[in-house]
């Protein structure tokens, strides 16, 4: 009789590893903790505990500072009754010798039973998912995501308007360093939200999170507008579809012919507040930055506007706000634990009510096909934060890209795998591509635009054909022909 095959583990990196039924049954049995473990004071706070987790230990690893994630997840396992080992300051730990993050995933996998992970790389949490044998949740990568944040703020959404289609939600600050910001914005486009944009100068969304919404998500960018003009116009305004990934809201051409004048025009459900993310830039890149404050809630579109922020806050929300009845940044905060206790829950497969209990087997198949560099050789991804470029992964982080095709046959692009962001189009047409059956190389990435999986593991892909020929491949025949008629 064959062996019996093991399940595969499942993480959670991204809010796009979750489907909406999966983060609907993550509400529930929140919702279900707040029901039997709440606070009779005060309705949002997990006051009591139970025992349900009581043969199970999390890993906590942040290698980042962090009070309300590392603090709610440590919480969360101690109201179900878990235990706990943590590392929140990488001086004093292995790291602080060199050792690599694959190497202490596959350690810390040996004490505990689930892992959170916080890191300044982008990309960090996919990697260590790669080396883990148990869940991996990511708690903050880098500027990339920080999907269990976009759960809390989905499910105090939820709590406050009843419902999450089709809200219309506006973001303030630091767009671009904001790992909070990705995937809120790729969550709400999901459930068909209209995203109002109103990022500090040179703190736009980054473009490749743009592209996604816009591509993947069909989201239509649908005004264009003065940023910073004195009449609180706007820069950007996202319509998303109500069934993402399938037909877009508008049909092609129509775009210009729309009245956007009820999206414009429609009251704002919340305004989302977010901190100059310090961290990731120098401090001479801090541009002037809005601040909301009664004055600007005072607009009629935002009467009835939740307002949210992921804290910590450092001026760009005023305390006047503490106390008016729109604000939910408290109970937000505080929604961490059971939202946290629940994604737990599922993760280990733990029994508390007739909802969905479990996750499915492994991750939702990717969209496009991934391509695997050898290491040390061909491309590197092109954000020098990704975990890919850290020296001491290099063994371990190799280089593999998603390919995104364009929209004609001969023309796409790489994605990082484990950070995400795109090497655009214009950029990898001029790379080459070798073959490692024939050792010869053609310029433009078409042959492996159209690879099947098996054919892909021949392939190299090179920033030029000096990299090409500097590991023994030369052009091909017609290349230099072609070249030579040039």
């Amino acid at each position: 009789m064959p062996a019996k095959s093991q399940p595969v583990t499942r993480h959670v990196v991204s809010i796009n590893d979750l489907s909406k039924r999966e983060i609907e049954a993550i509400f529930e049995i929140a919702q279900a903790y707040l029901d039997e473990l709440g606070d009779p004071k005060y309705h949002y706070r997990i006051g009591q505990s139970t025992d349900i987790g009581s043969r199970h230990i999390l890993a906590s690893l942040f290698y980042e500072p962090s009070t309300r994630t590392r603090l709610s997840f440590e919480t969360a396992m101690l109201r179900m009754g878990g235990e706990i080992i943590t590392s929140d300051d990488p001086a004093v730990s292995s790291a602080k010798k060199g050792e690599s993050l694959a190497d202490t995933i596959r350690v810390i996998a040996n004490y505990a039973d689930i892992i959170v992970i916080r890191h300044p790389k982008d990309g960090a949490a996919r990697l260590a998912a790669e080396y883990s044998p148990i869940p991996i949740i990511n708690g903050g990568d880098g500027s990339h995501e920080h999907p269990t944040q976009t759960l809390c703020d989905l499910f105090t959404l939820k709590k406050k308007n009843k419902r999450l289609e089709n809200m219309k939600i506006a973001i303030s600050g630091d767009l671009k360093g904001s790992r909070t910001i990705h995937s809120f914005v790729y969550a709400l486009a999901r459930f068909g939200a209209i995203i109002e944009p109103m990022p500090a100068a040179g703190m736009e969304l980054p473009h490749h999170v743009d592209r996604r919404l816009r591509e993947e998500f069909q989201s239509k960018l649908v005004s264009q507008r003065t940023p910073g003009s004195d009449d609180g116009s706007i820069d950007a305004l996202y319509v998303t579809s109500d069934k993402p990934h399938q037909q877009s809201l508008f049909a092609a051409g129509e775009v210009d012919e729309v009245d956007y004048g009820f999206f414009i025009q429609k009251k704002v459900d919340a305004v989302y507040v977010t901190r100059f993310q310090k961290e990731r830039w120098s401090e001479d890149q801090q541009q002037p930055y809005l601040k909301i404050d009664a004055k600007f809630m005072k607009d009629a579109k935002y009467s009835d506007a939740s307002v949210m922020h992921p804290l910590p806050r450092v001026g760009e929300l005023d305390i006047d706000l503490d106390n008016d009845r729109r604000a939910v940044y408290f109970q937000q905060a505080a929604y961490g634990v059971p939202i946290r206790m629940a994604l737990i829950t599922m993760l280990l497969g733990l029994k508390k009510n007739k909802s969905l209990q479990t996750f499915p087997d492994g991750f939702a198949k990717p969209e496009h096909p991934i391509y695997r560099q050898p290491i040390g050789m061909g491309l590197r991804c092109v954000n020098e934060n990704c975990i890919s470029r850290d020296p001491s992964e290099q063994h371990y982080a190799a280089n593999k890209f998603y390919i995104v095709r364009g929209a004609t046959p001969d023309t796409g692009r790489l994605r990082c795998l484990y950070c995400e962001t795109d090497i655009e189009e214009e950029t990898a047409k001029n790379f080459v591509v070798a073959d490692t059956t024939k050792h010869h190389y053609v310029r433009g990435l078409e042959p492996a635009l159209h690879a099947s999986d098996d054919r892909l593991r021949h392939l190299i892909i090179y920033e030029s054909e000096a990299d090409a020929e500097r590991d023994g491949y030369h052009a091909r025949a017609m290349g230099r022909v072609a070249r030579a008629a040039n």
